[in-house]
């Protein structure tokens, strides 16, 4: 029978999972309000495939408006994997970009709510 400590981050991961399956479809509707309101307000988005970091939501703000709103990204969840004090998350992109279509991924830390305070985020 499982302890006391892993039901509850068995729970916590399924928690995550259900907060960037609902990040991923708010981000789909490219409303920024809503795509914030999964980021604290001093979240941290570093996204080496850009060359930059993201501070705040000002900076999660422009990374969003110039890489989703911009080229009419949609994103499509591949698969979630917990990975030590963060949850790994790879996408599919497609949209009005070079090519059209490119894998991704999140790592991704929460902040006590289930919000994301650090993003790292990548192109495969």
């Amino acid at each position: 029978m499982p302890g006391i400590d892993q039901i509850t981050t068995t729970t916590a991961v399924h928690e995550q999972i259900a907060v960037v399956e609902e990040w991923i479809a708010a981000t789909n509707t490219h409303d920024l309000a809503q795509y914030l309101a999964f980021f604290t307000e001093d979240a941290v988005l570093d996204d080496p495939s850009v060359g930059q970091v993201f501070h705040g939501h000002p900076g999660v703000a422009e990374y969003f408006e110039s890489y989703f709103i911009g080229y009419s990204t949609q994103t499509r969840l591949i698969r979630t994997e917990p990975r030590e004090d963060r949850l790994h998350v790879e996408v599919e992109f497609t949209g009005d970009f070079p090519g059209g279509r490119t894998g991704g991924t999140f790592d991704i830390a929460f902040a006590a709510g289930n919000v994301m305070r650090h993003i790292r985020a990548d192109l495969l």
